[in-house]
């Protein structure tokens, strides 16, 4: 039988193997991966649920993490990675797909793999021709920039906001979707070579992260008057940004790349009244109405029929090519999201 063919019997599926990344134990990614090509065994589609073929599945830190075990919630082993991805229905137990709807994942979906088994209300259905790279990656970056934006608070034109990991998949959103909203931005980065690049994507202001940086923002904003403050990095990088936040500001933190905690000022707490808050999207997306969702979703795929938000791709790997997709992932000279296409 070939690999991936597929026996129906009135939208049921009988048997079905695929290929797939997939892990018995937590650690390294590198160390505990595996490439299985017969990952899972399908059985008949229940009610509601719809067999989709993937066609694509970005690498995000969060997959790293949920490998690791360090991730907001743990899989029970063995489990496949993979919170987002891009692909087509095949087969449909619900009314409200059918075949050949391009869709992508509201939860996570176990996307490393070439096939996969959701219920239906965890999809959400794009129209034809949108770009394949760009529809996977739609999910979690774009979102957590336009909740960022919309989530805590309302923003005026011309307000300022402060960022750190500019250069970032979500920073890069941020900018993006500010741009259209005529919100104004203050980035940090810790490469100035990219400066250029941000700007062309219609960032107002960056700057080096460190205390240079900083003196060079509170010139351009008159002092602390930021609104938000969105931080991914934490320790020192997370305490420049709440400095720079208007009395009753609001400091988000979505991410911790440096691995550092959060040094919270007593001063700023006491008199300036700072609103310290945190963001997690997949809490968001299993909390928040379902108008509210797709409302959001409608918004992003707009922006992206539009070449409004583009986010950027480094390259596009097997999953069978894994250790080479984690070279890229690791390179320094890497500019974008490294992708499966199964």
């Amino acid at each position: 039988m070939n690999l991936c063919q597929l026996e129906l019997v009135e939208n049921d599926i009988s048997m079905f193997a695929c290929k797939g990344l997939g892990f018995s134990q937590f650690g390294k990614p590198r160390d505990v991966l595996e490439f299985k090509a017969d990952a899972q065994i399908l059985q008949a589609l229940g009610p509601e649920e719809v067999l989709v073929r993937i066609l694509a599945a970005p690498m995000n830190p969060a997959d790293l993490n949920f490998i690791e075990g360090t991730y907001g919630v743990k899989p029970s082993l063995p489990a496949t990675p993979g919170i987002e991805g891009f692909g087509v229905v095949e087969v449909s137990n619900s009314v409200d797909f059918k075949a050949k709807d391009r869709v992508i994942f509201l939860r996570r979906a176990a996307t490393w793999a070439s096939y996969v088994i959701v219920s239906a209300d965890a999809l959400y259905q794009l129209p034809v021709g949108i770009d394949p790279l760009q529809a996977a990656m739609l999910k979690v970056n774009p979102a957590t920039a336009w909740q960022l934006l919309h989530g805590f608070g309302a923003l005026e034109r011309g307000d300022w906001i402060v960022q750190n990991a500019g250069n970032s998949a979500v920073g890069r959103c941020v900018i993006q979707i500010a741009r259209d909203l005529g919100i104004r931005t203050i980035s940090f980065v810790r490469r100035s070579e990219v400066i250029d690049d941000l700007r062309e994507l219609g960032a107002d202001q960056i700057f080096n992260d460190d205390d240079s940086g900083f003196a060079a923002a509170i010139d351009v904003l008159g002092g602390a008057n930021a609104a938000l403050a969105f931080n991914a990095v934490g320790g020192e990088s997370a305490l420049r940004l709440m400095k720079l936040l208007r009395e009753s500001g609001t400091h988000i933190t979505y991410g911790a790349m440096s691995r550092k905690p959060l040094t919270i000022s007593n001063g700023l707490m006491i008199f300036r009244d700072l609103q310290l808050r945190g963001l997690w999207v997949s809490r968001w997306l299993e909390s928040a109405p379902h108008d509210e969702v797709i409302k959001v979703y409608d918004n992003l795929v707009s922006h992206v029929i539009t070449g409004k938000l583009v986010q950027p791709v480094d390259s596009t790997h097997l999953l069978e090519n894994y250790h080479h997709a984690f070279d890229r992932l690791e390179a320094p000279d890497r500019a974008g999201k490294v992708l499966f296409v199964p």
